[in-house]
């Protein structure tokens, strides 16, 4: 499941992922949050918290996942992920370098320095 987090300027998608993420949470609340915070914004941050009950994605998900990234490929500014499982940190870390965006991964107990580096002025 995907949640929503309140509390960010518009030009950044926060979303907390718990139990299983599926394509229908990619369908229903991520891609259409970063396709409104694109309406009005040229750039777009994205803070993606992968929380402690967090057991996986499904395949649909995965995919989204990945399509999501490129479709907005040069619309990213900034992305912080927060997690602390291994895979998921290594895979973002490898996929970041060719990003035209700065990604930066933190571990859970970083979450407050996540959501303050998400937004800060550039």
């Amino acid at each position: 499941m995907i949640e929503l987090l309140k509390g960010f300027p518009n030009n950044v998608v926060a979303i907390s992922c718990h139990g299983n993420v599926t394509r229908q949470d990619y369908d229903d609340i991520l891609i259409p949050a970063v396709e409104a915070a694109l309406q009005s914004n040229a750039k777009v941050r994205m803070l993606y918290e992968v929380a402690n009950d967090f057991t996986g994605y499904d395949a649909g998900a995965a995919w989204e996942d990945f399509k999501t990234g490129m479709d907005h490929f040069t619309k990213w500014d900034r992305i912080a992920v927060i997690t602390d499982i291994d895979w998921i940190a290594g895979a973002v870390k490898i996929f970041g370098i060719f990003l035209p965006s700065t990604v930066r991964v933190y571990p859970l107990e970083d979450a407050a320095k996540a959501r303050l580096w998400i937004t800060q002025a550039s």
